[in-house]
């Protein structure tokens, strides 16, 4: 997909963060099929080694484990030292969501959801751009949310993702002619743990609405190779985010409320 960017490994390096579970897991696997050897990002290490075990036995690909918290700056430090070494894949994928009315939910567990979802994104990304621009080369996809362009399914979370869309677009102009490729991938909703996590319940979701973690990766590669900025996996959320930028956002805010349970999250 991509040639490497000087560093040291004769094969490229993606770097992903929150890899252990859900859409970190598949771009992983994915970017181990094609050659890559990883880095993986996480608080959890066993489930990390675990990974790597399987990546090495599937497909002979070395990974570098870093347990780092990104909701601190000690944990972001570190990242942004390996990343100022150089990759050639940077998969800005770890965030949360919380349960509970804002006004309701610890000040300290917003901060940290903000400082994983925005400051760690911000922050990643910048440390990996110098190599990249350098070498000419290199591919930065953030983990961005529907719920970005249509706001409702939580305010933080919401804001969150509209600031790496936001972003992610901007940097794109400047980086136009240098080599490197950037995206904001706008998933829907996707069985992974994320809402069990968080205490959301998603029962009210009708299932053409839910897209695997496979169709979310494969999407999000084949709009990278037709230079989309801004990926929308899936036909059914194209049609949405589309409807939403021309309907009245007071409907979409009541639709947001009745099947993408608004209230309740953060």
């Amino acid at each position: 997909m991509s040639k490497p960017s000087g560093n040291a490994s004769a094969r490229p390096v993606a770097l992903v963060t929150g890899p252990t579970s859900g859409l970190g897991a598949g771009f992983a696997e994915k970017f181990a099929s094609l050659g890559y050897d990883l880095v993986l990002v996480a608080r959890d290490e066993q489930k990390m080694c675990a990974l790597a075990e399987d990546m090495k036995e599937l497909f002979d690909t070395d990974c570098e484990i870093l347990r780092s918290d990104l909701s601190t700056a000690s944990g972001r430090e570190e990242v942004a030292l390996r990343l100022g070494k150089g990759v050639d894949v940077l998969v800005n994928n770890a965030g949360f969501a919380t349960s509970g009315e804002f006004w309701t939910v610890e000040p300290e567990l917003l901060q940290a959801q903000l400082d994983v979802n925005v400051t760690a994104v911000m922050q990643l990304t910048r440390a990996a751009l110098p190599a990249m621009i350098s070498s000419a080369n290199g591919t930065i996809i953030n983990v961005a949310s529907v719920a970005g362009l249509l706001s409702g399914r939580g305010p933080t979370y919401s804001a969150s993702k509209a600031f790496v869309i936001s972003f992610s677009e901007g940097l794109s102009g400047g980086l136009e002619g240098t080599g490197v490729r950037i995206q904001a991938l706008c998933p829907g909703f996707i069985r992974t743990e994320l809402h069990q996590r968080a205490g959301i319940d998603m029962s009210s979701i009708p299932k053409p609405m839910w897209l695997s973690v496979d169709e979310v990766v494969a999407a999000s590669l084949a709009d990278l190779e037709t230079g989309k900025v801004i990926s929308v996996p899936g036909i059914q959320y194209k049609v949405l985010t589309t409807l939403g930028r021309l309907v009245p956002k007071s409907l979409v805010r009541r639709v947001n409320n009745v099947f993408g349970r608004g209230r309740a999250r953060t």
